[in-house]
């Protein structure tokens, strides 16, 4: 019962934020809310609120290993499964100067997350973590880095728009209770760790919509953006995801994570940033590298 309930919470929790997300779009333009806050706050973050709902509900209910889990494991997760399994489909040649420069930014915040092992999230990191991710958005909104097709969604009466934005977040709260609870029963039930549900199960849910996304680009032959909203969205989950969970909570870094799993994820944004620096693609070597790994690390944290 609990896998069919984390199943159940989950499709809530991917049903929640494409309805929020339609919602927001159409209410922001009703306010003629510029392009910018409406593609960064509600476009760019929209594929994180499964990881947020689920942290910020975690962090509620003191089981924050989860969260941070969650957000790491999550992170890898978008780089050797949602990118590996894009470029097997379909190679990216189309190497920008912007996604090295977010490489480089992912490699910081991943730093950044092992200096906070010895400190603690709260509202200060979550500040500090929102106006960073406000400036770094800003910026890729200028480069034309961020992909706004989701702007040109239908729109809706403004009632109309209030109601699905409603019905959407209440999909969230109930899917995110749905989807922890869940998630904290089976790592009861099979005697491991919080941290560790949170890198595996959680992270591989919330990054499905991720993982969908990218293969049926792949299969458009549409994977210019791909890159990109992968290093983002890894951003967006580091100062959205933890910076906004901070303000719900003070929580530490779980030792194993500390550890072990921030430097994998350096390690492995590190790899990815030596395809693109040297190699000047991200193609099907570096795909079936990223999925034998990513099966590789499953087995690993489990062990």
């Amino acid at each position: 019962m609990d896998l069919l309930y984390l199943i159940i919470g989950l499709l809530l929790l991917v049903a929640g934020a494409e309805i929020v997300i339609r919602g927001s779009v159409s209410f922001g333009k009703k306010l003629n809310i510029s392009l910018f806050a409406i593609g960064v706050v509600i476009v760019a973050g929209g594929t994180s609120l499964p990881e947020l709902a689920s942290s910020i509900n975690a962090v509620i209910n003191n089981h924050a290993d989860l969260a941070v889990g969650a957000v790491v494991g999550s992170n890898i997760a978008n780089l050797i499964l949602v990118m590996a399994a894009t470029t097997v489909i379909l190679p990216i040649y189309n190497i920008t100067k912007n996604q090295i420069n977010q490489a480089w930014i992912n490699i910081g915040l991943g730093v950044v997350l092992i200096f906070m092992s010895f400190l603690y999230f709260n509202y200060i990191f979550g500040i500090v973590s929102i106006i960073f991710l406000i400036l770094i958005m800003y910026l890729q909104f200028k480069k034309g880095s961020l992909d706004l097709e989701e702007i040109n969604k239908s729109e809706y009466s403004t009632l109309l728009s209030i109601l699905i934005i409603l019905i959407g977040i209440i999909f969230l709260i109930y899917g995110s209770e749905l989807f922890i609870n869940s998630a904290i029963s089976i790592a009861n039930y099979f005697n491991v760790s919080e941290a560790v549900i949170g890198l595996s199960i959680i992270a591989f849910g919330t990054s499905l919509p991720e993982l969908v996304v990218g293969i049926t680009s792949a299969i458009k032959r549409k994977v210019d953006f791909a890159l990109g909203n992968i290093l983002g969205s890894n951003i967006y989950n580091i100062l959205g995801v933890l910076g906004i969970s901070s303000f719900f909570g003070t929580f530490s870094m779980p030792e194993i994570i500390a550890k072990q799993d921030l430097l994998i994820m350096l390690l492995i944004t590190f790899i990815t940033l030596g395809f693109m620096f040297f190699i000047k693609k991200i193609g099907r070597i570096y795909g079936s590298i990223g999925l034998i790994l990513y099966v590789c690390y499953m087995y690993f944290i489990f062990i």
